[in-house]
């Protein structure tokens, strides 16, 4: 499975993002999007990645971080394979490098589980000015 995010950008603090993260290649793997869960990850420069939020395409469950909870907001799109994470009233602190993840279950991204996990290697960055 590839895993292709988009959508950062230089923005100033306050201000939104909505980052797009596009899955392909499920035929050769053999698994189907709306079966598993798409989560977020995020890594700040010189600080660990960190998760962020995880939905589940097969009920539409959802699971954010604290510091996500109120401010962001994560969708997905069966049809098109795509999910989405809404950044809103960003902070300084939400600069970093923002990577999308399929699993097969939220709590592998909350930490609270173990299972399947791809994270992707490319990421797009979110860089919050002041």
């Amino acid at each position: 499975v590839q895993l292709v995010e988009s959508g950062g950008g230089l923005v100033k603090a306050g201000e939104s993002l909505r980052l797009s993260c596009v899955a392909s290649g499920f035929a050769a793997s053999g698994i189907n999007f709306g079966d598993n869960c798409i989560g977020w990850f995020r890594q700040a420069p010189g600080k660990r990645r960190e998760a962020v939020s995880c939905i589940s395409n097969s009920d539409g469950s959802t699971w954010y971080a604290d510091f996500a909870k109120g401010r962001f907001a994560i969708s997905s799109d069966n049809a098109k394979s795509t999910a989405y994470l809404e950044l809103n009233r960003l902070s300084t602190d939400d600069t970093g490098t923002y990577y999308c993840a399929i699993t097969d279950i939220c709590g592998v991204v909350a930490g609270t589980r173990s299972g399947y996990l791809e994270v992707s290697e490319q990421g797009t960055v979110v860089t919050v000015s002041s």
